[in-house]
């Protein structure tokens, strides 16, 4: 199985990245190809059916595109930005709509957050299902937010709190299991 992922968060420094590259480090030990992808890679600009019509897709799109395509589910980590998504990421999936088909419809899709406050960006999380729901993909009933990530992590790249790593773990397991199906 081959599971692409991004955190919809363009700061060098994503502690929604960091959170990532951890599931990435456990999921590799359950046997899945892991495509850990910058948000940065996927530049495009705001979507513009003006400029689809005369320009065609922006390289960044095309190249989302290519890599939805080629995995089979998808993972997305995604900072809250005023109890909802980041406008960066509706963009993205804007543009990934227009394409036909709609490269999204049909994939399993995992939506994570982690935030230095308390909530941990659940509110965001729940706003970030209705446009990829929409548009036809699985998205898993579960999701994940770590709150005060910036000092979650101990010394052995695992969470400090175990019973919240067990639970990252079993959801990533159960995840991979429900999008082999």
């Amino acid at each position: 199985m081959k599971i692409f992922a991004f955190a919809a968060s363009l700061r060098r420094e994503s502690i929604n990245h960091e959170l990532l590259e951890r599931v990435a480090d456990f999921a590799r030990t359950r046997d899945v190809e892991f495509d850990l992808a910058r948000f940065s890679e996927f530049d495009m600009p705001l979507y513009n059916q003006d400029i689809q019509d005369e320009q065609g897709f922006p390289a960044g799109a095309e190249e989302l595109k290519r890599r939805v395509l080629e995995c089979d589910a998808m993972l997305i980590a995604s900072p809250e930005y005023n109890f909802s998504m980041p406008g960066t990421l509706k963009n993205a999936v804007d543009w990934l709509s227009r394409f036909r088909p709609v490269p999204l419809r049909g994939k399993h899709l995992l939506l994570l957050s982690a935030s230095r406050s308390l909530v941990g960006g659940n509110r965001g999380l729940w706003q970030t299902r209705v446009p990829f729901e929409a548009l036809g993909t699985h998205v898993y009933p579960d999701m994940f937010s770590l709150a005060a990530a910036h000092k979650a992590w101990g010394e052995d790249g695992k969470l400090e709190d175990a019973a919240l790593q067990e639970r990252l773990e079993a959801l990533v397991t159960s995840f991979i299991k429900f999008a082999g199906r």
